[in-house]
């Protein structure tokens, strides 16, 4: 990802814009552009890239090629790869539910955690960039500012506000890793993997195992969604107990 092959501008000339203010048709299949590039459409177009195929394929090039324009142009709109990479990160932060002062704490920072592990599965690149970056945007820094003032306004001191966050931050990234990385999607295939691997021993080997598949995930209705907002409500429980 930081192959100087990969993130270097262009050789070549920029193509200036044409007269009505839109960049010049792809050069390989002679479509138009999106329309007048700029910034917004530049990390737009990187987080449509990342979701697609994954955030190693983000380069300036491949971006330039989605965008229909040369590589020179990206440079205009963003100083370098670092800066898309931020970029974006603060986009996916745009997506989230800012918690709000005006409703009870426990109830802000469920919207808040739900909105974001909706948000992240959408974007499964996004987990181990957001944490990694050290220049922060707007939406992000809203949304650090806006959940420590409802942990604050709530009542708890700063080191417990502190804690608090670092958990609910922790518990939100780990359980979307852990949700993208499982190997089934919904009720069905979850019952359909969990019977293909019970297959492979006898209940007698590993009768705990053969309890939970059969009396719990391929029960009618199961979900491993649900997982979530049971751990969120245990942490929630815990932290209340600190006020």
């Amino acid at each position: 990802m930081k192959d100087s092959n990969s993130l270097g501008p262009d050789t070549g000339r920029a193509q200036p814009p044409s007269p009505a203010g839109r960049h010049s048709p792809r050069p390989e299949d002679g479509r138009p552009t999106r329309g007048p590039l700029d910034r917004q459409s530049v990390l737009r177009s990187a987080v449509e890239l990342a979701d697609a195929q994954g955030l190693a394929a983000l380069t300036i090039r491949s971006l330039a090629r989605a965008l229909g324009v040369k590589p020179m142009s990206i440079y205009h709109h963003v100083a370098n790869k670092e800066a898309i990479l931020d970029g974006i990160v603060d986009a996916v932060f745009g997506e989230i539910h800012v918690p709000s002062t005006h409703v009870p704490w426990r109830e802000a920072i469920t919207a808040r955690l739900g909105s974001a592990r909706e948000v992240l599965l959408s974007h499964p690149w996004a987990v181990p960039l957001m944490e990694s970056r050290s220049s922060p945007g707007p939406a992000t820094l809203r949304q650090h500012e806006a959940t420590l003032a409802v942990l604050r306004g709530a009542g708890f001191p700063l080191p417990a506000a502190a804690h608090a966050y670092a958990l609910l931050d922790a518990y939100l990234y780990g359980s979307v890793l852990q949700a993208s990385a499982l190997p089934f999607d919904d009720a069905d295939s979850a019952a359909e993997v969990a019977g293909s691997m019970m297959t492979a021993f006898s209940a007698g080997q590993y009768p705990h195992l053969v309890e939970i598949a059969t009396q719990h995930v391929l029960q009618p209705g199961y979900s491993f969604g649900d997982e979530f907002g049971f751990g969120l409500e245990l942490i929630l429980d815990g932290l209340e107990r600190l006020l």
